[in-house]
Parts: structure tokens; C-alpha cells; sequence
């Protein structure tokens, strides 16, 4: 890597808001700011799909003081959106300016903080958008937003399941309804993979246990590693987790299904997506495991899902 050229650029570690930060990505090395990246090295596949910019990536075991040694006097300036590793890193490096949000960055690590927020309604999105715009970079380009292309077109008729998540156990829904989905959108014609996610409970291999002959099984991980396998359906139904995002950035078109998570704030980008969800009082409580009786997933119908999985498939 170059030393000194460009910005360096502290990416996102969850899988949902690496790809809510593609638009911003894209914008940013579009206006010849950026001149490298940094990111975890599970996403090191996922972003060269991305950016053809120069990547250090570091591991939990690498550490935030190991990775500032080998920034140290490299770079003039930085930008990151979260309180992470490379936030870390970058102040300990002592980058000159070292840009951020300063309602999600702490203040100690920046010298440029950012005034920047989603509004209360507005999707995740627009953090990224906004930081862009807050530097003057332009960010209404449509091929900001586009799905990668992967040179893979999507097979008609063909399904994805995934009914683990790795958000946790809150997020899943239940296995019998996956069931009854799976074996309607067969009678329909359609062609049933089932997807398994690191992180959750192993509900994708039981489900296509369930399924029974002819339904084909894969484990999604690693994640990025996945992206091909992905972009081969066109049309993947999911509960809410990192595995729809992944989806919808390869170019599947995603149904998913929100409980405790906010659909106006983090559902897959892309206005093809569809997302399905249940009403109820305590919904969007976030938490990974109810704190109740599991009401969004439980008064779920199977219904709700078909019509929205059918509505999507053109087959």
C-alpha cells in the first residue's frame, strides 16, 4: 500500500452495516478521497466486490495496538462511522485528522468530528450518506445503490430459505411455519435450497431434513465466500440476520422477516425488497433474546409470507 495517499477508511464489523455503507463506499472512492481501506479479514472478499482499493485487514487476535504499529506515520487522515478497532487504532496511530460521527464515534479518537445522524425515520443508510455529504462528496448516483454484479444471472423459479439468524434467537421463526412455506412454494414450482448461517441454531439443516428429497443444503459461511452461491437465487426468504443483506448486495431479491428489529431502519437496501412483519406494542425492541413470550414471530402468519414470496418470484 502506498503510504500517505488518500484517506484511510475504517469499515463497518458487522455484516448489515458494511453493506449499508456501500453507497457511501462507492461515493467516496468516486471523489478520489479514499486511499485505502480497513477492514476485518472475513470481509476482505465482500469489499473487493465493492472497491479495487488497497486493504489492510486485521483479526480479533491482531488487536487494535498491533494494527495502530502498522499504520503508525503512514496516513494524514482517516474517516470511520463507529467506535471499533480501527477508530481505535487510527487515534493510537496518531492520524493527523481523523474524521467520524461525533454522536457515534467518542470524542477522544476524532480531531474532525462530524455532525451527522439518521433522522429517527430514515433507514441506516443515511448515516453513511450523510458523512459523505457533510464532506462534499456527491452521493446521487444510481450506480452507488446497484447490487454488484457478480457476471451471475439468477435462475427462475429458484428459492432460498434461511430461518437462522445470527442476530439470535428472537429474530427466527418458527420452524413449522418455514416448513409449511417451503412445501407451498414447491407446490407452486419452485426450486427449494436451504441456507445455514454461522452464529445461529443450526435451524437450516433441520428444516431441509424436513423438506426432504430434493431440497438441496449449504452452510453460508464464510458469508463473504457465499456471495456466488447467492446471487444464483432469485429469490431468497430469510429471517432477519446478516445472510438477506449479503443476499440483496449479490443481487437476489430478499423477503425478510422482521420481529424485534426495525424495518424502517435496517431492511436489505434496494426498493425490490419486500419485508414481512407482525405488528405488535413491544416491537422494535432490538434485543437478541425476548424478554416476553416471542409475540412478533409467534402471530407471524404463513400466509403473510407467501404472499409476499409469491408476489416477488416470476416464475
Amino acid at each position: 500500500m502506498s503510504a500517505g495517499k488518500g484517506m484511510l477508511l475504517g469499515l463497518p464489523e458487522r455484516w448489515d452495516e458494511a453493506c449499508f455503507a456501500v453507497p457511501a463506499v462507492r461515493a467516496l472512492e468516486n471523489s478520489g478521497l479514499l486511499g485505502g481501506l480497513v477492514l476485518r479479514e472475513e470481509q476482505s472478499e465482500f469489499w473487493r466486490t465493492v472497491s479495487g482499493l488497497p486493504q489492510v485487514v486485521f483479526s480479533e487476535k491482531t488487536g487494535w495496538r498491533k494494527l495502530a504499529e502498522e499504520l503508525s506515520g503512514s496516513w494524514e487522515a482517516s474517516l470511520v462511522w463507529e467506535d471499533g478497532i480501527a477508530a481505535k487504532a487510527f487515534a493510537k496511530a496518531k492520524i493527523a485528522k481523523r474524521l467520524g460521527p461525533e454522536k457515534a464515534v467518542p470524542g477522544k479518537l476524532l480531531t474532525y468530528p462530524l455532525d451527522v445522524a439518521e433522522g429517527s425515520t430514515e433507514h441506516r443508510v443515511r448515516l453513511y450518506l450523510k458523512t459523505c455529504e457533510r464532506m462534499g462528496v456527491a452521493v446521487d448516483r444510481p450506480e452507488f445503490f446497484a447490487p454488484v454484479d457478480l457476471g451471475i444471472s439468477p435462475e427462475p423459479g429458484t428459492v432460498l430459505l434461511c430461518p437462522g439468524s445470527d442476530f439470535g434467537v428472537s429474530h427466527e421463526w418458527p420452524l413449522d411455519r418455514w416448513q409449511e412455506v417451503g412445501e407451498s412454494l414447491r407446490a407452486e414450482g419452485r426450486r427449494i435450497t436451504v441456507a445455514d448461517v454461522a452464529g445461529g441454531r443450526g435451524l437450516g439443516k433441520i428444516l431441509a431434513e424436513r423438506l426432504g428429497d430434493g431440497t438441496e443444503f449449504f452452510h453460508a459461511e464464510p458469508l463473504a465466500g457465499a456471495l456466488p452461491l447467492l446471487a444464483v437465487y432469485e429469490l431468497t426468504v430469510a429471517a432477519d440476520g446478516s445472510l438477506p443483506h449479503l443476499a440483496a448486495h449479490a443481487g437476489s431479491t430478499c423477503v425478510t422477516l422482521f420481529g424485534p428489529n426495525d424495518a424502517v431502519w435496517k431492511r436489505p437496501l434496494g426498493k425490490r425488497h419486500k419485508v414481512v412483519k407482525r405488528h405488535v406494542e413491544c416491537a422494535p425492541c432490538l434485543l437478541g433474546k425476548c424478554l416476553m413470550d416471542g409475540r412478533c414471530q409467534k402471530e407471524l402468519e404463513v400466509a403473510k409470507v407467501l404472499v409476499a414470496a409469491l408476489g416477488c418470484s416470476t416464475v
